[in-house]
């Protein structure tokens, strides 16, 4: 008796919510994983002036190693995960972007620069694979926990915008990297006081996914959710990594001020990020495929409108166009709660990760080149038709039919 009962408790601790206090931690974690990588976004044009860059375009590519790592990254990130453990790496995550921040302050040049920006990506890819499985992994409502968790990484992407915008405009761009870099530091101190021992590594133990999917269904369905992860996260950098000259461009002789700017794309952030709330909630509720394939046809019309549109017409477009953005994130993460093992969603997240941003950051390379040879414009219809592929694959997905059937 004594001994099914000693048994019993652990089990209990394992499927009881996080404390608030470490569900907090993680939700700032995804802000700041965020806002590190779109510092240099902000900040390129004054960067470009102090290195003696004549155009922000020329020093763009610089910082495609920050996204290739965050991509490439996430593969051994995700095995550390599973098999060493998600608070270990989670303390690595804190403390090692908070210092590869400190390193790129340092920065004399641009090659410096650039070798700054890769270790910050390098350990900013450890959050999505690491973080998001370790969220959840105990969440009673994962839909919810995706929802707030993704609100908490866009406000990050706000953040960027409005702090890097305020730090530029005060102290120069040297102190946009080490102001937060001090706040992960102590971010990573308060995770390792507050976050006790997880017990046994994920990978060690196995808990079951809400579907169990045939293996060529479940293959198909991870197939079209990494399909759809890249073209997704094409859309998220081309757009959080040019917004900042995007509305610099159509805003010419209405508004001149850099932190205004930075405000500006920093409101539309924020309510966009809201979405991501509405969306989680849904997810619990509503069959996924549908509401990803909404939110995507949505995409279109916002994208085409703000290609062509400028002044406050532009930040009613841009608007638009980020809601339904930022509403599609939470869903590769949802399906891997939904589809994937416990025991491997580190492994799986990082695989997936690896694919859509290791591709993804082509669209931080091409950003510069595409705007100084044609225009904001065609890069806003270009995305308009990366948006119209994403619909197509995810029409790809399994019917919520056969997806209820499973669960049945």
């Amino acid at each position: 008796m004594n001994k099914t009962i000693s048994e019993a408790i652990p089990s209990q601790i394992e499927t009881d919510d996080h404390p608030l206090q470490v569900v907090l931690l993680l939700n700032v974690g995804h802000a700041l994983d965020h806002l590190f990588l779109l510092i240099f976004a902000t900040a390129v044009g004054t960067i470009a002036v102090e290195f003696n860059f004549a155009h922000w375009e020329d020093l763009m590519p610089y910082s495609v190693g920050a996204f290739f790592l965050f991509g490439l990254g996430s593969v051994p990130s995700g095995r550390l995960g599973d098999l060493w453990g998600r608070r270990q790496m989670m303390l690595v995550f804190f403390f090692g972007l908070g210092a590869a921040a400190l390193l790129t302050a340092l920065a004399r040049g641009p090659w410096q620069l650039a070798a700054g920006l890769a270790l910050i990506g390098l350990f900013a890819s450890i959050y999505h694979p690491v973080g998001i499985p370790m969220l959840v992994q105990r969440a009673s409502r994962p839909g919810a926990a995706i929802g707030i968790n993704g609100l908490a990484g866009n406000l990050g992407v706000a953040g960027a915008a409005l702090l890097t915008g305020f730090l530029v405009q005060a102290w120069g761009w040297r102190m946009a990297f080490a102001v937060p870099g001090v706040i992960a530091i102590g971010c990573g101190a308060a995770f390792a006081l507050l976050c006790g021992p997880q017990g046994a590594a994920p990978g060690r133990s196995r808990k079951p996914p809400q579907v169990v999917l045939p293996p060529k269904l479940l293959a198909r369905a991870l197939i079209v959710m990494t399909a759809a992860a890249v073209t997704g996260s094409m859309l998220f950098n081309f757009t959080t990594n040019g917004n900042t000259q995007f509305l610099t461009e159509r805003f010419e002789n209405l508004i001149e001020d850099p932190a205004m700017i930075g405000l500006l794309l920093a409101i539309i952030y924020t309510l966009a990020s809201l979405t991501q709330v509405v969306v989680g909630k849904l997810i619990d509720k509503v069959p996924l495929k549908r509401l990803y394939l909404c939110l995507v046809l949505a995409q279109i019309p916002w994208l085409l409108l703000a290609s062509l549109a400028s002044g406050w017409w532009l930040f009613i477009a841009l608007l638009g166009a980020m809601v339904c953005i930022f509403g599609c994130i939470p869903f590769t993460d949802a399906m891997i709660v939904k589809y994937v093992d416990d025991s491997i969603r580190s492994r799986v997240a990082g695989m997936r990760l690896a694919v859509s941003f290791g591709i993804s950051s082509l669209a931080v390379w091409l950003l510069g080149p595409v705007v100084k040879a044609s225009s904001f414009a065609w890069l806003f219809l270009i995305m308009a038709g990366i948006a119209t592929c994403t619909a197509l694959v995810v029409l790809l997905l399994p019917s919520d039919s056969v997806v209820a059937r499973s669960q049945g």
